[in-house]
């Protein structure tokens, strides 16, 4: 009703996106059809805010089904190419876009996957997918987005709104470095070594009972019990691998920060990742950080970043008892004096623990190697990673989260 009001009021007709075959792409040609969508994806994506909803308008009712999944599937590739993963692009998606668009991607994702063989994905691809829920349900006698659209309860223009909302945003994702072979090109000798279950389990289970708590003694006695676990874990698994010839090569990971005061949260997941021996960078417009190390290593941030943000969040929402202390830049500066403050806690108790080592004459120089490894594999990804500070403009909330930080304690194991 507002679009026909609005067209009353200005007397104009909806315009075709410029350069798009619309007259010719019905005609039955999916590839033509698959250029028009091409066209509108890229439109949107470059402003016109205007092109899906005109477009859908127009071809609602034509058999567009096989080049909205063509045009999809030559997207999600270039995307793929462009380094994101599956979790990557979901979560791109859950903070831009609507729902029926998260959903379509994820229906995209996995009809991509199905092209390829069990064995030629690599392992943590599969795994993201999995956690997604991606898997092909629809049969192929229909094109899919007529059956998605059924699924979903939208009517055809709705469906094909989604689809172009879903399409341009892929457009839009900047290039990435590929941190995880793309499915079909992984080497049978590819492989992943974790943190062994037993020790993983032990750990989630210190640091959930560590979030629960509320009495700070006992979160500081669980935070400091699991991260003694990861660090001597560590310091066995460094020591093995003095003696092997093929010793794990740096592997990279991105997390996702949600909103608000993602660079201070960023600021956090460095500082875990460099008492873990790794590194960190942050993509400030997307808000995620790439990790790079070793996959235990790189397990061990993960796990042990998301708990602290976890403690940092209640203790600065538990303790909002003045005006101050809810304002914006109070809590971005207690999350930034938190993430420093546990830093420097961290980076102590690892050199502690690495001291009281029962072979640190053998230790050292398998650390010192790791290290170069890391550094490496990191220049190799960021060749332009440059360092950019943290604008503080509450002295309050710095003290404060220097508090918290002072009281998640991190003591030598």
């Amino acid at each position: 009703m507002a679009k026909q009001n609005r067209r009353r009021r200005t007397g104009r007709k909806p315009a075709a996106a410029p350069g798009l075959p619309i007259d010719a792409a019905w005609s039955g040609d999916r590839s033509q059809v698959a250029d028009a969508i091409a066209t509108v994806a890229f439109l949107a994506a470059q402003g016109d805010k205007n092109a899906i909803g005109r477009f859908a308008e127009q071809v609602a009712g034509a058999e567009s089904g096989a080049g909205v999944q063509l045009a999809a599937q030559r997207i999600i590739l270039r995307a793929f190419e462009f380094g994101w993963l599956p979790r990557d692009v979901h979560e791109a998606a859950r903070r831009r876009v609507d729902e029926f668009a998260v959903s379509y991607l994820t229906d995209l994702m996995a009809e991509h996957r199905s092209d390829f063989s069990a064995e030629s994905v690599d392992e943590i691809w599969q795994a993201q997918l999995d956690e997604l829920g991606a898997t092909v349900w629809w049969t192929s006698e229909h094109p899919h987005l007529d059956q998605w659209a059924d699924r979903a309860l939208l009517t055809r223009e709705e469906a094909l709104t989604a689809a172009l909302t879903a399409l341009a945003l892929l457009v839009q994702l900047p290039k990435l470095e590929q941190i995880v072979a793309l499915p079909g090109t992984r080497r049978q000798s590819a492989t992943h070594h974790h943190v062994d279950e037993k020790t993983l389990g032990r750990v989630r289970g210190l640091l959930a009972k560590a979030e629960s708590t509320s009495f700070a003694e006992e979160a500081e006695t669980l935070s400091a019990k699991a991260q003694e676990l990861m660090t001597k874990y560590a310091i066995d698994r460094a020591l093995l691998d003095t003696q092997r010839t093929d010793p794990d090569l740096p592997a990279a990971r991105r997390i996702w920060l949600e909103t608000p005061y993602t660079d201070a949260k960023a600021l956090l997941i460095d500082m875990v990742t460099r008492a873990n021996r790794c590194r960190a960078i942050f993509a400030a417009d997307w808000g995620f950080v790439t990790i790079v190390g070793d996959d235990p290593d790189l397990d061990a941030v993960e796990i042990l970043s998301t708990s602290l943000l976890v403690q940092a969040t209640r203790t600065m929402i538990d303790n909002a008892t003045t005006e101050e202390s809810r304002s914006r830049h109070y809590r971005k500066a207690y999350l930034t004096a938190y993430a420093t403050r546990v830093g420097e806690r961290l980076a102590d108790a690892a050199e502690a623990t690495i001291a009281d080592s029962p072979d640190p004459t053998h230790l050292l120089p398998a650390l010192a190697t790791h290290r170069q490894r890391v550094d490496k594999a990191f220049a190799t990804y960021f060749p332009t990673a440059r360092t950019r500070g943290i604008t503080i403009r509450s002295a309050e909330g710095w003290t404060a989260g220097t508090e918290a930080a002072d009281r998640a304690h991190f003591g030598n194991p």
